[in-house]
């Protein structure tokens, strides 16, 4: 099994940057693909980003779009997302996850393991 464990989540301003990470623990030697999520109240869970195994390729949400940049160590089991000009309406609970799938796509259903989430709010 793979476990996931986000963190980086806080309270900041609009116009502020954040950077969340996500760490992988055990059947790590897998080349997963992953992705980040995240859910508002009210919502239904939105794709954000998405990387390959290699770091290669990515694919952002429009609403992300040259604000926000996925990456990842292999090296270190770890991977981030890195947001800027944040905005209200990026408050929600972030979550990684990763895929079995070769080329997944934004739905939930290419995604095999999950973290718990970290809280991220954004001040006006």
């Amino acid at each position: 099994q793979v476990q996931l464990v986000e963190s980086g989540g806080g309270l900041v301003q609009a116009g502020d940057s954040l950077r969340l990470s996500c760490a992988a623990s055990g059947r790590t030697f897998n080349r997963y693909a992953m992705a980040w999520f995240r859910l508002a109240p009210g919502q239904e869970r939105e794709f954000v980003a998405g990387i390959t195994w290699s770091g290669g390729s990515t694919v952002y949400a429009d609403s992300v779009k040259g604000r926000f940049t996925i990456s990842r160590d292999n090296a270190k089991n770890t991977m981030y997302l890195h947001m800027s000009s944040l905005r209200p309406e990026d408050t929600a609970v972030y979550t990684c996850a990763a895929s079995l799938v070769v080329n997944p796509r934004g739905s939930p259903r290419d995604y095999t393991y999950w973290g718990q989430g970290t809280q991220v709010t954004v001040s006006s």
